[in-house]
């Protein structure tokens, strides 16, 4: 059977890897509400921050290029690591590998479903600040009819097939992307970019590179690898591109670079315009202070508009890289049948639902005050870090194990990483467990206190009832099957 003729449980192979980039263009727009948060920790050492965080992609993102040509009806780094650790035989009713695969889809489900939610918030925020006329609206109302309208159209446009999501992808990045430059570029010649704003203002005048500095240090890169290597999400589209093996590392180095690019010019023409003061008065819309001066208020209106189309092609983004997440997960039977009902197109539907419910619900929770510690984006942002980093672990560990383990290391590698590659994966393995997660916890703990923690890790245990609860209902169907 051919390639192109292949299909993942439905799946259809009907996108190039240009189509897969286009919907993964999303991605470096992530650093634009990002920047606030580590500028406050770092200030103008956060470009360098920014810039090593893209490159440690490059490194994890070979692994999963490989993984994904190697298996190539698996979803990205999530279903890679379900068929790895799934046992070739069903030796008993509970496996701890299945497990191990299944929890490690679910930790990277949790880190890209909330995109969703995340940026419908900051979409409200932005239209409650600059939009008149909305100021007076209550918060939560606007918040829950945007995250309706959010929800409702990213799923009559992806319920008609991947090429439509595609294309809508790339008109959003056009429309996003392009004018980011041209306003950016433009603080060059309008006299607003200051080279002296990232020199005098390299580090905070605190900064002693003591224990404490290196811990928040390392949690921001935790936090900015949430967004600097999201780009492995070009391989997710594994089971529809037409020919996974040229496509995946094609869609995915490309958009890779494209990241590399714009993080750190980004980051730089930020810091270098506004200077620690100006990002921190400016908040997450760090663009528009720097289009009005290159503009007038006309340049705030346009980076009004930038903002908004940057984040939902970002919603887009992360809104079908979780539903087939789900879908994947329900493929592999660590998720109940329901998620993996396909519609006439052969798009996840059901799964698309769930993952709108599941960010109405985030939208709600974060708009309330919990504990004394009041929610928001980023609280939601922190907790998904800390399961796209347990994700990693499982995923790259999943790597090692194709490449050492006798029913794997001999099949064909359509696309291969350098030699060694593996032990690269070992010790990302280490640098995520042992360094960037409890660096992160600690980032978490100091800045927004216990809740987002405890948040991070109620949604992350929830997944072990569901998933005995599915292995139960799988295994009284297979007896009832084979007793028949």
């Amino acid at each position: 059977m051919s390639e192109n003729s292949e299909s993942s449980g439905g799946l259809a192979r009907s996108i190039t890897w240009k189509q897969g980039l286009f919907i993964a263009l999303g991605v470096p727009i992530l650093i634009l509400p990002s920047l606030y948060d580590v500028a406050e920790v770092l200030y103008a050492f956060s470009i360098v921050m920014w810039t090593i965080c893209v490159l440690q992609g490059f490194l994890q993102n070979t692994a999963y290029g490989e993984m994904v040509t190697v298996f190539p009806k698996a979803a990205g780094l999530p279903g890679c690591a379900q068929v790895v650790f799934t046992p070739e035989h069903r030796t008993r009713k509970y496996d701890t590998g299945k497990l191990i695969g299944a929890f490690c889809a679910w930790c990277y489900w949790f880190a890209w479903t909330p995109v969703v939610s995340i940026f419908t918030l900051m979409i409200g925020d932005y239209l409650i600040g600059f939009v008149e006329p909305l100021a007076d609206i209550n918060p939560l109302l606007l918040y829950v009819v945007l995250g309706l309208v959010i929800v409702t159209a990213m799923t009559l446009i992806s319920s008609r097939g991947l090429t439509g999501g595609a294309i809508f992808g790339l008109v959003l990045a056009i429309v996003a992307i392009l004018p980011l430059v041209v306003i950016l570029g433009a603080a060059f010649f309008t006299g607003v970019f200051d080279f002296s704003n990232i020199t005098d203002q390299w580090l905070p005048v605190t900064w002693e590179w003591g224990a404490v500095d290196i811990v928040m240090l390392f949690g921001c890169f935790a936090l900015a690898q949430w967004s600097g290597c999201a780009w492995e999400t070009a391989a997710l589209y594994g089971p529809e591109y037409k020919e996974p093996s040229k496509d995946v590392p094609k869609a995915l180095f490309a958009c890779g670079i494209i990241c590399l690019i714009l993080y750190f010019f980004v980051s730089a023409t930020v810091f270098g315009s506004l200077g620690i003061d100006g990002v921190l008065d400016a908040g997450y819309a760090t663009i528009v202070p720097i289009a009005e001066a290159d503009f007038g208020e006309v340049g705030g209106a346009i980076a009004l508009t930038l903002l908004v189309a940057a984040m939902v092609l970002i919603i887009q983004t992360g809104f079908l890289g979780s539903s087939r997440t789900l879908y994947y997960m329900s493929e592999e039977g660590n998720m109940p049948k329901y998620l993996k009902k396909l519609n006439k197109h052969g798009m996840p539907l059901n799964a698309m639902l769930t993952v709108s419910v599941f960010n109405m619900l985030l939208v709600v929770t974060a708009t309330v005050e919990i504990g004394g510690v009041a929610g928001g984006p980023v609280m939601i942002l922190a907790a998904s870090a800390v399961a796209y980093c347990l994700a990693h672990v499982v995923a790259l560990s999943a790597y090692y194990k194709s490449r050492t383990n006798a029913r794997f290391k001999d099949l064909p590698r359509p696309f291969s990483a350098p030699r060694g590659w593996k032990y690269v994966a070992l010790a990302m393995v280490f640098y995520e467990a042992v360094v960037l997660i409890p660096c992160l916890l600690y980032w978490m703990l100091d800045i927004y206190g216990i809740v987002t923690v405890i948040l991070g890790i109620i949604i992350l245990l929830v997944f072990v009832p569901i998933w005995f609860y599915t292995q139960t209902k799988n295994t009284d169907a297979l007896d009832a099957a084979e007793s028949a």
